[in-house]
């Protein structure tokens, strides 16, 4: 069996000071468990059933870049990656540089962005559902 850690919340005991400090002490304790896979979620607000859009949220392919330099061994990635967030171009470019900076440890899966809120926030288009 593989064991993944899902990082979904930005407030360590410390405020936000302590932040670089304990991701690179969960990278570290990730590499000595063996945990095969660290993700986050590719939201640029924090959902609101964890608080809600006034909550730290950090940029997820920049943390995972961060990350890797703490980690050696697992796979990296965004548990889905909002299609409408980045052009693809710019996405492909962003994950192929993780792939190589990270040693081949990057993961791509693709989603809806559905959190249109976000969308507003940012002034991203937010194409119709349908």
């Amino acid at each position: 069996m593989k064991v993944g850690v899902h990082v979904v919340t930005f407030e360590p005991p410390g405020g936000p000071t302590a932040l670089g400090p304990v991701l690179v002490a969960l990278g570290r304790a990730a590499d000595d468990a063996g945990v095969a896979n660290l993700s986050l979620m590719d939201h640029h607000l924090q959902l609101d059933m964890l608080g809600g859009a006034d909550r730290p949220m950090l940029e997820g392919y920049t943390t995972l870049g961060f990350l890797a330099a703490a980690n050696a061994t697992a796979e990296l990635q965004l548990l889905c990656t909002g299609v409408t967030y980045r052009h693809p171009g710019l996405l492909t470019k962003i994950v192929s540089t993780l792939d190589v900076l990270s040693g081949g440890r990057a993961v791509l899966g693709l989603g809806a962005a559905w959190y249109e809120r976000e969308h507003r926030a940012l002034g991203v288009p937010f194409p119709p559902l349908a």
